[in-house]
């Protein structure tokens, strides 16, 4: 992989640059060492919703399938965002961590698939056998960060478009920018860090929606809305914050999450990473939508400002700019 070096790349691993913290595998330890998480329900059956419709030019939609996983609309154009549609966030079908819910919505329930975007290669974002569906189904263009469109080769969607940080593309009738996030990668024990993790920037000539994919607190949120300041919708992180010693540099808490929506100036934002996949994480499943709301009322943030919605729910909001 040819990359000239920058401030997130030495020429052999990628590193965040507002905090360098790497977790060791005896941090890995004292993890599993004290760890008392939250015992999760064995499976909750949630409450059918609508399948969500295609809609024009004009409007902004986005349909909440499940963790992080969404199908995004603007300019009429539909945008499959970290789709994963199995089981288990896991290289192994029998171990690892597992759903306690059904997607929001079934695949082939979807309006269509104009455009696939993987964040980073964390298996609960980037799922093979989900992506051979998506290419089988749809076959769409893909856009992702540095070093991931070898994995998603591996599902038969070649040509993935790579971008590295403030990197930009039009596909599919969008801009697409891949923007900074503080997180990691890795898929196996051998490759931590070589490929690049990050959020997309979508949009159209009427709209722009922010998708943070997964990171911590960090200066990036304020130098994405210098860059983009008017932000329609943002998909923010609420979950996966437990132990905080351990997740901190990677994972917002749901107060962090308010001050990224504050930071971003989003016109509306709504949370994920909640609630998925037991396993990933020692809070409560209920934990992120409770202190959400906590975190929203103390910084004087209104409800409709910032929210969630019902696992396969939809959110159509009208264009209103001048």
């Amino acid at each position: 992989m040819q990359i000239a070096p920058s401030d997130h790349w030495d020429g052999r691993h990628f590193h965040n640059v507002h905090d360098r913290t790497v977790k060791s595998f005896r941090d890995v330890l004292r993890w599993r060492r004290e760890s008392k998480p939250v015992p999760w329900p064995r499976w909750i059956e949630d409450a059918p919703q609508p399948a969500p419709a295609r809609l024009p030019a004009g409007r902004i939609g986005v349909t909440f399938i499940g963790h992080a996983s969404f199908l995004v609309q603007l300019g009429g154009r539909c945008v499959l965002v970290d789709p994963v549609w199995s089981m288990r966030a896991s290289p192994l079908a029998f171990a690892g961590p597992r759903r306690v819910r059904a997607p929001g919505q079934a695949l082939e329930a979807l309006p269509g698939c104009d455009l696939l975007l993987v964040s980073h290669n964390h298996y609960d974002h980037l799922d093979l056998p989900t992506l051979r569906r998506v290419r089988q189904r749809w076959g769409p263009p893909a856009v992702t960060g540095l070093g991931n469109a070898r994995h998603l080769a591996k599902a038969g969607i070649r040509g993935a478009t790579e971008l590295d940080w403030w990197q930009s593309v039009e596909v599919a009738g969008l801009r697409v920018t891949y923007v900074p996030a503080q997180h990691f990668s890795a898929r196996t024990l051998r490759d931590r860090n070589r490929s690049l993790w990050g959020g997309f920037v979508l949009e159209s000539e009427e709209a722009t929606v922010y998708f943070a994919g997964d990171s911590g607190w960090c200066p990036h949120f304020a130098e994405i809305a210098a860059r983009f300041p008017r932000i329609d919708l943002a998909l923010i992180p609420i979950g996966a914050y437990e132990p905080r010693f351990f997740m901190r540099t990677q994972h917002m808490d749901p107060g962090e999450a308010v001050q990224a929506h504050q930071a971003l100036g989003a016109r509306r934002s709504v949370g994920m990473h909640f609630g998925t996949f037991a396993g990933l994480t020692d809070e409560a499943i209920e934990g992120p939508e409770v202190w959400l709301a906590e975190a929203r009322a103390a910084a004087g943030v209104a409800a409709e400002a910032f929210g969630t919605l019902p696992f396969g729910g939809s959110l159509d909001l009208p264009e209103v700019r001048p």
